[in-house]
């Protein structure tokens, strides 16, 4: 997935990015998954009616389930990676997922999960910062064609255009949709001690491609109170490079760009205000390896230690392989001479938000090395305190190879009302240290090798808070037609990270069944 995904959203299950997103079109993501949803009603009829023979088994799903996911997700923050470490970090992120698990036969279960993630930022729009004042016409993606590798999208400059890490460009490239689909298959045997899987994926952006492909083993044993499994994933993706404004004029003219192309008629100003035709970013150069490859292996035990104790252990290894730098994040250098467009008065108060009208421009892009070792190591304990309260408990160790460790812990206590709800309070709490190739807005020097000022690779730490509700009906008794309504959850989780970025996600979790 998409780098930005490792963002609050997902840092509500781990750490994320900034690079997100508005103008989100839900009409049509809604038609598109009614379209889906009656597809895979289709086929799920067909399923179950093919395995009508099988009835003398038991089988390990009984009828076709679906859910039907949504959640809304919102961002604020001041340490915008695409504009070095400093600036608008403003987010928001629509997903509506839809999943469905069938029966294949009385020993195995298909399972198709189908997601749209519609994002708009206030961070990814300021790639090309100029947009607000016309002066590139119409944005990064004018001719909305992916595959086109000119400058058009750049637009050429008119006029004095500014722009400031603090104000959304009004560019194209501050929205943009993730689709994804995930077909998974499980297979159990006769006894049920032994289920093997496997599954495929795909998903897609603007600028991001991924193909994933895996598999697993689980072994049940000491009559199903002991589990063993194994798992591996692999994904190959493949970047389309997009690039600040700037390093696509000098990529695209050499010497000669400040002269040419969207610099044509548009003034440059040194660190005093002083009109300047220096300004050359001669430590850029185009990526090229546009590759990036993940190879995941997990161990997993689980054991029920008593009728009210159950605890389980994972530890993982992923190692990457390609570009893992974002193109598109810009880096300072405080050896580096700084060069501006926009208000000149301005440029005193460049980190702050009264800057609404000077934008700094780029010494190079976001460098990391090729290769990635990540080892996290996990564990859960569930105990049953009573009939209606239950304590849940997480903690995972994280370290990889660019020098970042992490610590995770978490809590939730779901207390039953009643027979059919439950509320889940819960808290979660996460610490990392830096990267070794972290340093804040223009501190870095340009003798460095690699160098990023992408504050989810700095020192932080954050704590959720949240809390949900559930609704059950084991017996569906709420049904339009033979689709029956088996669970509701929402959710809501409010995140706060030591470095003033916070955030906020609602989510909502529908299940039905298929009679």
């Amino acid at each position: 997935m998409k780098p930005y995904f490792k963002s609050i959203e997902k840092e509500l299950q781990e750490p994320m990015e900034e690079n997100q997103v508005e103008d989100v079109d839900v009409t049509n993501m809604m038609r598109t998954y009614i379209i889906i949803l009656f597809s895979l009603l289709s086929l799920s009829a067909w399923a179950q009616e093919s395995d009508s023979t099988s009835h003398y088994k038991k089988r390990v799903l009984d009828a076709t389930e679906i859910d039907l996911l949504f959640s809304y997700y919102e961002q604020d923050g001041n340490n915008s990676a695409v504009s070095g470490g400093v600036g608008n970090e403003h987010l928001t992120d629509v997903t509506p997922t839809i999943i469905v698990s069938m029966p294949a036969g009385p020993d195995g279960v298909l399972t198709i999960d189908a997601g749209i993630s519609a994002y708009s930022s206030a961070s990814s729009s300021n790639i090309n910062p100029f947009n607000s004042t016309g002066a590139s016409q119409g944005g990064r993606y004018e001719d909305d064609d992916d595959d086109d590798d000119d400058d058009e999208g750049y637009g050429t400059g008119t006029g004095t255009p500014i722009g400031s890490p603090w104000v959304a460009s009004s560019g194209a490239s501050k929205s943009d949709a993730l689709t994804s689909l995930n077909v998974s298959y499980a297979h159990s045997s006769d006894d049920r001690n032994n289920i093997w899987n496997m599954n495929g994926s795909i998903s897609r952006e603007y600028d991001y491609s991924s193909f994933g492909f895996g598999g697993g083993f689980a072994k049940l044993m000491n009559q199903k109170n002991t589990e063993l499994s194994f798992k591996a994933q692999v994904y190959l993706d493949q970047w389309n490079p997009i690039y600040p404004t700037e390093l696509h004029e000098y990529e695209t003219y050499g010497q000669e760009f400040l002269s040419s192309g969207f610099f044509s008629g548009v003034t440059v100003y040194d660190q005093q205000g002083v009109a300047s035709t220096s300004y050359l970013p001669s430590a850029f150069s185009a990526v090229q390896d546009k590759k990036r490859n993940s190879y995941a292996l997990s161990v997993g035990f689980s054991q029920i230690l008593s009728r009210n104790f159950q605890i389980s252990l994972f530890v993982d290894a992923i190692r990457q392989e390609g570009l893992l730098s974002t193109p598109y994040q810009r880096v300072y250098f405080a050896d580096v001479e700084n060069y501006f467009i926009g208000d000149t008065q301005q440029i005193s108060v460049y980190e702050s938000k009264q800057n609404t009208g000077v934008y700094q421009l780029a010494d190079d892009v976001e460098r990391l090395p090729s290769t990635r070792l990540k080892i996290p190591i996990g564990v859960r304990a569930n105990y049953y305190l009573t009939e209606f309260l239950s304590l849940r408990t997480y903690y995972r160790y994280y370290q990889d190879d660019w020098g970042l460790t992490a610590h995770t812990a978490s809590i939730e206590l779901p207390i039953k009302i009643g027979s059919r709800f439950t509320f889940y309070p819960n808290y979660r709490y996460y610490e990392q240290n830096q990267a070794d190739y972290f340093a804040p807005f223009d501190t870095h020097l340009s003798t460095e090798q690699y160098y990023t000022s992408d504050y989810d690779l700095s020192t932080f730490d954050s704590q959720t808070l949240g809390m949900g509700i559930s609704y059950k009906d084991i017996f569906t008794s709420m049904k339009i037609g033979n689709i029956g309504l088996k669970s509701i959850d929402v959710r809501y989780q409010n995140y706060q990270r030591s470095n003033g970025l916070n955030a906020n996600i609602v989510s909502f979790a529908f299940k039905f069944v298929v009679d």
